[in-house]
Formats: structure tokens, C-alpha cells, sequence
């Protein structure tokens, strides 16, 4: 029998499961280099060739701006339903099932820490918590973390990753806006100093609120920065948008930012914005007391 004809058993299983364990790698989704997790962490999960960022989370983005650890505040703020929304399922059961899988109450974390030596007070969203939607909690969480900032006469920090209001609150999510506008403009007047970050995204009715409003607005490069989303306004205008359109870059030339900075070298540029816009003597510029430290974990 000709060799093309044999049928060759395929080869046995030995019964031993694959000693590679999974999610060892990444595949960088813009230029498809197959990165090492430990080499993705310790470029605060920016790609090493092409510099893609990929998103990271609220708890993430702390520790990547804080010196050591911080207090966190507010942490056991819980979202109802006033409206008793129902879309594809009940709006409950979609925080309730948010909740379960991402450990966190809301979709910001708000918390006090040392950016380089200087005291801050940080709200960082959290994307994966319904697309980062911008509800009651959240709205409150913020307005708190400005107003606590006020009262010890620190500068605020608002990293900004949502996709908008959140629709199941209704009016009650878009009141949030001014809520929180109201607050930074008492943060002006006690002359302190407000960095809005932008990250990938930043749509919707967070963009139309405190997102812009900082004293200096800085991007990560490539973030998806705008009101409504690129596809919606090319169906409504009937035109084809330019290149880039929406991404920090263009937002930068256009003069809708102040700065458009890589993530491995974000820090030591809000702490440089930071010290030019507090006072000298001010409290956030003392050294930090010899104190027990204050797991990071904290509610208050």
C-alpha cells in the first residue's frame, strides 16, 4: 500500500495536563506583539514596542500614582434604583452582578495619598464597573473627595475613564454634572489646584462636566476623548470624519487639551503641575508624619 494511503493513529493523550499556566501572555492589540505579563506590569501595562495602553483599573491606577499607601473614603456607598429600571434585565440585578464580579461597590475609588511627596486627594474610575458609568454614588463620591480636599487644603486629581451618565438613573445621574462642576468651582476659589487625567474612553456626560474642567487637562496618549461616540455623529451628520478624529492627539492640536503624556512618566507630570499650583507652605507640601501606615483598603 503507497504511503499516502496509510492511516496514522493519532497520538495519545498521557493524561497529564499542560504545565503552562494560562494568562502568562498578552497579545498587544495594536501591533500584536506577544508580551510577558511580569514585563506588561512593569511597564504600568504600556506596550514595550509600540506603546499601546492598555486600560487598567481604579485600585491600579492608585497604586500607580501614589508613593506608598493611601486612605480610601467612601468605600461602602452602595447604588439603588429609584426608577426601577428594566432594560434587558433589571437594573438591580445588573449591580448586583457588577458587584460580585469586580469586588467594588461603584464605579469610582476615592482616596487620600502622597503623589511624590505632595498629599492628595484622587478619584479614580473604574471602567469595568458598568462601563464606568457615572451614577448617584459616584456623583457623591466625587463632590466628597473635592470638599474633603477643601477642608485639608489639598489639590485634586480625577481620573476619568467612563462612557457617561449612567441611563438607569435618569435625571438623577445627569444632576451629577453640576453636582460635582458646583464642587470644583469652590475648589477654585479656595485657590487649589485641579488635574483632570483622560483615559480610554472618556465619553459621554463626564466629558461634558468635570473631565474638562481641570486646571490642566492631561491625556494618555490615543484615549477616545468626546461627547457623543465617532460613529453616532458620522450617522447623524452623513459625513466621514477625519483621521484620528476624537483621539487625544487631535483633541491636542485643536486646543481642547493641555498635555498629552505617556503613562510611565504620568506621575512625575502631575506632581510637577501639582507643586506649581499649591501654595508653598501648604499642608500638602509637609512631610508625612511617622505614623503606622494606613492600609490601602480602609473605608471610612
Amino acid at each position: 500500500m503507497a504511503w499516502f494511503k496509510k492511516v496514522r493513529k493519532p497520538i495519545e493523550s498521557q493524561g497529564k495536563e499542560s504545565r503552562v499556566p494560562e494568562g502568562l501572555w498578552v497579545k498587544c492589540p495594536s501591533c500584536g506583539e506577544v508580551i510577558y505579563n511580569k514585563d506588561l506590569v512593569a511597564t504600568l501595562n504600556v506596550c514595550p514596542k509600540c506603546a499601546h495602553h492598555f486600560r487598567i483599573g481604579a485600585v491600579e491606577r492608585l497604586r500607580m500614582l501614589f508613593d506608598a499607601d493611601w486612605q480610601e473614603y467612601d468605600a461602602s456607598l452602595l447604588s439603588i434604583d429609584p426608577l426601577k429600571f428594566v432594560d434587558t434585565k433589571p437594573y438591580q440585578k445588573r449591580l448586583d452582578a457588577t458587584i460580585a464580579s469586580t469586588g467594588m461597590k461603584d464605579a469610582v475609588v476615592c482616596a487620600v495619598g502622597r503623589i511624590d511627596g505632595i498629599e492628595t486627594s484622587v478619584a479614580a474610575m473604574e471602567y469595568t464597573f458598568i462601563g464606568g458609568s457615572m451614577g448617584v454614588v459616584v456623583g457623591e463620591k466625587i463632590t466628597r473627595a473635592i470638599e474633603r480636599a477643601i477642608e485639608r487644603t489639598l489639590p485634586v486629581v480625577i481620573v476619568s475613564s467612563s462612557g457617561g451618565a449612567r441611563m438607569m438613573e435618569g435625571a438623577l445621574s445627569l444632576m451629577q454634572m453640576a453636582k460635582i462642576s458646583a464642587a470644583l468651582a469652590r475648589l477654585d476659589r479656595a485657590r487649589l489646584p485641579y488635574v483632570s487625567v483622560l483615559t480610554d474612553p472618556t465619553t459621554g456626560g463626564v466629558t461634558a462636566s468635570f473631565a474638562m474642567l481641570g486646571d490642566l487637562n492631561i491625556a494618555e496618549p490615543k484615549a477616545l476623548i468626546g461627547f457623543a461616540g465617532p460613529r453616532v455623529i458620522e450617522q447623524t451628520i452623513r459625513q466621514k470624519l477625519p483621521e484620528g478624529f476624537q483621539r487625544s492627539e487631535f483633541l491636542l492640536d485643536r486646543g481642547m487639551l493641555d498635555l498629552v503624556v505617556d503613562r510611565r512618566e504620568l506621575k512625575a507630570a502631575i506632581a510637577r503641575a501639582l507643586r506649581f499650583g499649591l501654595p508653598a507652605d501648604g499642608p500638602a507640601r509637609r512631610p508625612p508624619a511617622a505614623a503606622v501606615p494606613v492600609p490601602s483598603t480602609a473605608p471610612q
